[in-house]
């Protein structure tokens, strides 16, 4: 898979675990497969700051994306703990549990998970492009380019081409 695909890929599946983790009555199946899609994220955010630490992408992408990594392991440290009921007969405040802190912590958490990705995608993506190297006037929105006929330097020549 390319890079940037999996980059965009872990912003939806991260966003999938919210309708899969925020049902009112989820039943016997969806619990499961909450804990799939973020064991999904899990994955996706070690292999997305792996892949990016071998390429000369700028270094905050790449510590941006080792901290979304890290972030999924604290967010799958959390489900567990959720998944085993930790906290729920030991009251904090108002009427809530250590356990309503934990449900609070895992989705604050999923967020930041959604967010740090899409800063990485579109970071990628800009670096990649070379977008970085053209500034614009202050107040100026210029329109997208058009796309280009013309491959990316290091691609190779699609089969059949220039003939």
């Amino acid at each position: 898979m390319r890079l940037w695909v999996s980059l965009y890929l872990l912003i939806w599946v991260g966003f999938l675990a919210f309708p899969l983790g925020t049902l009112p009555e989820p039943g016997p199946v969806l619990p499961y497969l909450h804990a799939l899609v973020g064991l999904a994220v899990l994955l996706l955010a070690y292999q997305n700051a792996r892949r990016l630490r071998a390429t000369t992408v700028p270094g905050r992408v790449k510590r941006i994306a080792r901290a979304t990594f890290q972030l999924s392991i604290l967010m799958a440290v959390l489900g567990v703990l959720l998944w085993l009921n930790v906290g729920a007969g030991l009251p904090l405040l108002w009427g809530r549990s250590v356990w309503d802190l934990l449900v609070f912590l895992h989705l604050a958490n999923a967020v930041a998970i959604v967010t740090q990705a899409a800063a990485v995608a579109i970071a990628y993506d800009m670096w990649e492009d070379r977008e970085f190297l053209e500034e614009t006037r202050p107040g100026e929105v210029p329109d997208p380019e058009r796309p280009s006929t013309s491959r990316p330097a290091g691609l190779p020549k699609a089969e059949g081409a220039g003939r």
